[in-house]
């Protein structure tokens, strides 16, 4: 990190108390290249100029670091190994060990698209059999305004695009133009704010334990610098059942690889701990 950018951060942290000091610097530096396009600044200088005069700049800047993009069904792939092979493997495990309730932590979930494109696909395996197994998906987010958007489940019809027409009519109701999740498939799902930095806490309060079957940590390692990748990724696996998987996004394997994953299937972005 530059100078600048370091006085900047120190900026950022003194009158927002917000640390990005984890962030990958990269991200970091093409983030403050934006903001300071954006607001036509020369340069970082007259940027911290004008941070200091103008606080709702700092809050601008931070909301641009953290991504709240998502996507129903987002990779294909990962969602084709876990439809067919995951998720089936879990629930038959389940079976025979007479231990009928999967669970799952979707970390960082944003909206929730990935904690409802899961349970799509729980409530597809069950094929209406209530009694065959059950789930419990925990979806947190650091940002309350995600996790009420996540809770709402109203989404635009932009965002249904991944969707095939059978789920959308099952699991939607339209308005408009937009859609909203039905309230069944809200059922099994619990969303909560929580912070992945937090050292007091390796699980979602409300999961009381962790022992996941299933973590979805996709698409937000490679925003952070590499000691901070491994914080995440030691939580995660502390709150992994034994055999448990771990989701990752697809341009983020070769950073599971490097810290002893292994991928259940070539490309998939789905990992146990080896």
């Amino acid at each position: 990190m530059t100078d600048n950018s370091q006085h900047i951060a120190q900026l950022l942290m003194q009158f927002h108390g917000i640390d990005v000091s984890p962030f990958d610097e990269t991200f970091l530096e093409k983030s403050l290249q934006n903001r300071i396009d954006e607001i036509n600044c020369l340069t970082h200088e007259d940027y911290y100029v004008f941070l200091r005069k103008n606080k709702k700049e700092g809050t601008r800047f931070l909301h641009s670091l953290f991504i709240c993009y998502s996507e129903f069904f987002r990779n294909a792939l990962t969602f084709g190994v876990l439809e067919h092979i995951v998720l089936p493997a879990l629930i038959a495990k389940k079976i025979n060990a007479k231990q009928k309730e999967i669970r799952i932590w979707s970390a960082a979930c944003a909206a929730g698209h990935e904690a409802y494109s899961v349970a799509m696909l729980l409530e597809e395996l069950k094929n209406g059999d209530a009694n065959k197994f059950s789930y419990r998906i925990f979806a947190t987010d650091q940002s309350q305004a995600q996790i009420n958007e996540a809770q709402k489940g109203h989404y635009a019809d932009t965002a249904l695009n991944n969707l095939t027409i059978k789920r959308l009519n099952k699991w939607f109701a339209k308005h408009g133009n937009s859609y909203t999740i039905k309230p069944e498939l809200k059922m099994h799902i619990d969303f909560s704010v929580f912070d992945l930095f937090n050292p007091e806490s390796n699980a979602p309060p409300a999961s009381i334990f962790g022992d996941f079957d299933l973590v979805i940590c996709a698409n937000l390692l490679f925003y952070y610098k590499p000691e901070y990748q491994k914080t995440i990724l030691a939580k995660t696996n502390k709150c992994l059942a034994k055999g448990g998987f771990l989701m990752t996004g697809e341009t983020e394997r070769d950073i599971l690889s490097k810290n002893d994953y292994n991928e259940v299937y070539l490309q998939s972005g789905i990992f146990q701990k080896q």
